[in-house]
């Protein structure tokens, strides 16, 4: 079953439009990395396939349910949301900012159960967080903060994971591993993941599945092989880019402007 479906979708910011006629479709296991120039509509894309934004025009189906038809509990079993930035307002230790993730579970229970602590624990030793766990996360690094919110969307345990720039502040190990973890989930336990990156390797990397938005409106998307190549991406990011073979390998690189 296709998890994710959009029909002629049109996003506008204002008088702007950022996207029209967006026939996407996104298969069980895929990992999508959706790339773009600053104000091209990345985030707000992944806000309005989240429902936390209307679109301006068409339609978007997770499961083969149309977004508006999800009762909200059941949605968040469904997909899970990393936003690009967060402000913490409460001083909430680690663990109790994984497991709010695990309330959409908790039906008519108020407490958390084992199964609960299990998950965010897990969640918390795959981000190389775990020993962070009592630390009020008002405490952390930009890094370990953005480690601890990946955690949670881990520990809210959906198919689907809609990511924006979740290697944002991270360092280059923790850059690698995040990405890493995150194709292998799409590659061994069916999950699918679709996510906002600026980083032309990385997302070559990992990714099965490019969404590019040309910042005219328009867009290009398909397997990485047919998509991130040096003449589309120039036009979709405005600026030459280069390809090195190194080894197996493609390596993008800025080139240089035309005088």
């Amino acid at each position: 079953m296709t998890i994710l479906r959009t029909r002629d979708l049109q996003l506008r910011v204002g008088a702007r439009l950022l996207l029209t006629g967006l026939e996407w479709q996104v298969e069980p296991g895929q990992c999508w990395c959706v790339i773009g120039r600053n104000g091209a509509g990345k985030s707000t894309l992944l806000r309005t396939l989240a429902g936390l934004r209307q679109p301006d025009a068409g339609g978007i189906e997770i499961g083969g349910k149309p977004l508006h038809d999800w009762p909200l509990q059941a949605l968040a079993r469904e997909r899970a949301f990393l936003a690009q930035g967060r402000s913490d307002a409460f001083g909430y230790r680690v663990i109790e900012t994984v497991l709010s993730a695990r309330h959409p579970y908790h039906d008519a229970r108020y407490w958390e159960s084992d199964a609960d602590l299990q998950a965010a624990y897990a969640a918390l030793q795959a981000m190389d967080v775990a020993d962070l766990a009592e630390r009020d996360v008002r405490t952390l690094s930009g890094g370990e903060r953005q480690r601890v919110a990946i955690a949670a969307v881990l520990a809210q345990d959906t198919p689907l994971l809609l990511l924006d720039e979740p290697a944002n502040a991270l360092d280059l190990a923790h850059q690698v591993s995040v990405m890493q973890l995150l194709a292998r989930l799409c590659r061994e336990q069916g999950k699918t993941a679709v996510m906002v990156g600026h980083d032309l390797n990385l997302a070559h990397g990992v990714a099965s599945h490019a969404l590019l938005l040309m910042g005219d409106a328009h867009w290009q998307a398909g397997p990485v092989a047919d998509v991130m190549q040096a003449p589309i991406l120039s036009r979709c990011l405005g600026h030459p880019i280069e390809t090195v073979q190194h080894g197996q390998r493609i390596i993008f690189i800025p080139g240089e402007e035309q005088q």
